[in-house]
């Protein structure tokens, strides 16, 4: 079973919507985590965009990468700037996503985006899990 891990600053969207996607494409072939720089919380928009797409996430935690240890085989840094370094590992790759969290205007507006990076990710996840 492969080890993957995948790292954003926050570990609140990105890595999570990851995590998420890749528990539900093969979960008899991975062991996959999430975290980031710093542990925040999981996003209620990202929650909530994953749920539309039938992923639950709302049990998934935040994690700092001090938490998740090392000797990974695949780790995935999912952020656009300030990316944690990555633990010792085999394949690092790197997804450059613009921060969700980051996005302003209503929730409509910020969900909308949540939607978006969603999709982006999913699409890479997927990749990723055939390829591995």
């Amino acid at each position: 079973m492969k080890r993957v891990l995948f790292l954003c600053s926050q570990n609140s969207a990105r890595s999570q919507m990851a995590e998420g996607f890749l528990r539900a494409f093969a979960p008899d072939r991975f062991e996959v985590q999430s975290a980031g720089t710093r542990a925040t919380r999981v996003h209620p928009l990202a929650v909530a965009a994953m749920r539309e797409v039938g992923i639950d996430i709302s049990k998934q935690t935040s994690k700092s990468v001090d938490a998740v240890g090392e000797a990974w085989d695949v780790v995935v840094t999912v952020c656009d700037s300030s990316c944690p370094v990555p633990p010792r590992s085999g394949l690092k790759l790197r997804w450059k996503l613009p921060d969700p969290a980051a996005a302003r205007g209503t929730r409509a507006e910020r969900l909308e985006i949540f939607r978006g990076i969603r999709d982006s990710v999913q699409s890479r996840v997927r990749l990723l899990a055939q390829r591995l």
